[in-house]
């Protein structure tokens, strides 16, 4: 089983060593999403309908709110990553020329050839988190402008919304400003092709159309994301936790997240760092 070494969660977003033995369904972030390889096999990536090889001389670079997927195979050696998971608010704060940040094109290939600066300070990093398990957000910030100073296009977006325009057509924002505000996800199609004002084919195209995922991606995103920030506060059980997000069972609940992180809940409360 696939399992975390060290997680951070903050303004920033999140960053994760995780030891992957197992792969992981499609889905999607709000944050702009870095993989880095620190130790063990090559391995890949699904992004864009492309395999996208992760190994000591490349990254993947995934948008904000991007579909992938990760491809271990059963039985392949495990592959520990450095996953980044940053917030385009927190970049924008950084250098306001990275405002960009949240649109679909900021990072125009998903898979690079890494330059010897950003795998200096990958590498540097991960011996940080592994050596006393602090998160320095300096050598972070130097990680992330060195890897959107090669490889983003935010020189060609300069003047693009801060906001993804993915969420452009209203009646799709309308929907969407229901499911962020319910994030349990019991909603049916015929709700919120509804509450958009479209029949349901039509509102399901429209969705695709806008965001590239369908709404139940969408929604599973939503509750990843309430899930991990209730996991890092630590206040609620795991069981209480699952049923407030709509889930039948703890076991549910438990599947459905370690599908989408690799790791259970428990695993990740137990190693998640919250830096304030």
């Amino acid at each position: 089983m696939s399992k975390a070494l060290r997680i951070f969660q903050g303004s920033f977003g999140r960053v994760a060593l995780l030891d992957m033995t197992a792969p992981l369904v499609v889905h999607a972030h709000s944050q702009c999403h870095v993989l880095l390889k620190s130790s063990g096999a090559d391995t890949l990536f699904r992004v864009r309908g492309r395999s996208c090889y992760l190994s000591e001389d490349t990254a993947v670079l995934i948008n904000t709110w991007e579909p992938h997927a990760y491809t271990h195979q059963p039985g392949a050696p495990q592959t520990l990553i450095l996953a980044l998971y940053i917030e385009p608010y927190w970049l924008s704060a950084i250098d306001g020329h990275f405002r960009s940040s949240a649109h679909p094109r900021f990072f125009p290939e998903p898979c690079v050839s890494l330059t010897p600066p950003v795998k200096r300070l990958a590498q540097r990093l991960t011996a940080e988190m592994l050596a006393d398990g602090e998160l320095d957000e300096q050598t972070l910030e130097n990680l992330m402008c060195s890897v959107i100073m090669h490889f983003s296009g935010f020189r060609s977006l300069d003047g693009a919304p801060a906001a993804s325009p993915l969420f452009s057509d209203y009646r799709i924002r309308k929907a969407i400003t229901y499911m962020k505000a319910n994030p349990r996800g019991s909603y049916e199609i015929n709700q919120l092709s509804a509450i958009a004002g479209l029949s349901r084919p039509h509102f399901f195209a429209m969705f695709r159309r806008c965001t590239a995922m369908t709404p139940a991606v969408f929604a599973n995103v939503l509750r990843v994301e309430t899930a991990v920030a209730a996991l890092a506060q630590g206040e609620d059980s795991i069981g209480a936790l699952s049923a407030e997000l709509g889930f039948d069972a703890q076991s549910h609940f438990t599947r459905f997240f370690r599908h989408h992180l690799g790791i259970t809940p428990s695993d990740y409360r137990r190693v998640v760092n919250l830096v304030n």
